[in-house]
């Protein structure tokens, strides 16, 4: 069991300093989206499940993962996307369930226009991608997780930072601000299911609500 652990960490690695996944190597649409292809499997089936009224994402940079939500929300038949970040890009995608707003996503602006668009009955999932440091991502976790309703999902993205197991000089991210964020925050786990495909740059970071 260890062999296999190492070897799938090795082709983890690999696959990612190969950088096949950034810089424009893969799109969606034609816009760049910066994902594991598997994790955007998993993003599919979540949004299935969920059925969201609305999605909250941090952190739009060319737009490519705001839009492949707008696809799959197209073929479910409902649902809208707010794609929050401090510095919108030119030339982003246009999509009719897709609205962008520009700010720091732990700002009072943010907060207010999340408000502003979540209604008391929808139901909410929260994507979080922009600073991966972990003081930005575990304040994001504080603002934002109590929008997440029950049986929905708080997806912490590029966990596998810092060492778990990419990118080791990074310093404490995503991953370290998961693990203190559930330390006080009970009403959420991780979905151990997410893991099936073995390779996921979001490593323990689905997190779903119980209650």
């Amino acid at each position: 069991m260890g062999n296999i652990k190492q070897l799938i960490e090795q082709f983890h690695k690999y696959y990612y300093n190969s950088k096949v996944w950034t810089n424009g190597n893969t799109t969606w649409l034609g816009y760049p989206i910066l994902k594991n292809p598997l994790d955007l499997f998993l993003y599919q089936e979540i949004l299935y499940s969920v059925q969201p009224d609305i999605i909250i994402e941090c952190g739009t940079y060319k737009g490519g993962s705001a839009l492949f939500l707008c696809s799959i929300l197209d073929s479910i038949g409902k649902g809208q996307v707010l794609s929050i970040d401090i510095s919108l890009k030119d030339n982003l995608p246009i999509h009719e369930r897709l609205t962008y707003f520009q700010a720091s996503s732990t700002s009072d602006e943010a907060i207010k226009k999340v408000k502003s668009m979540v209604k008391p009955t929808d139901s909410v999932m929260v994507i979080l991608d922009s600073d991966h440091s972990k003081h930005h991502v575990l304040t994001e976790l504080k603002h934002y997780h109590s929008f997440v309703t029950t049986n929905s999902y708080l997806i912490v993205e590029d966990t596998n930072i810092n060492g778990h197991p990419v990118f080791e000089t990074f310093g404490p991210g995503p991953m370290e601000a998961v693990d203190e964020f559930l330390k006080e925050n009970t009403n959420f786990t991780i979905d151990e299911s997410k893991h099936k495909f073995l390779i996921s740059f979001n490593p323990r970071g689905y997190l779903k609500r119980r209650k």
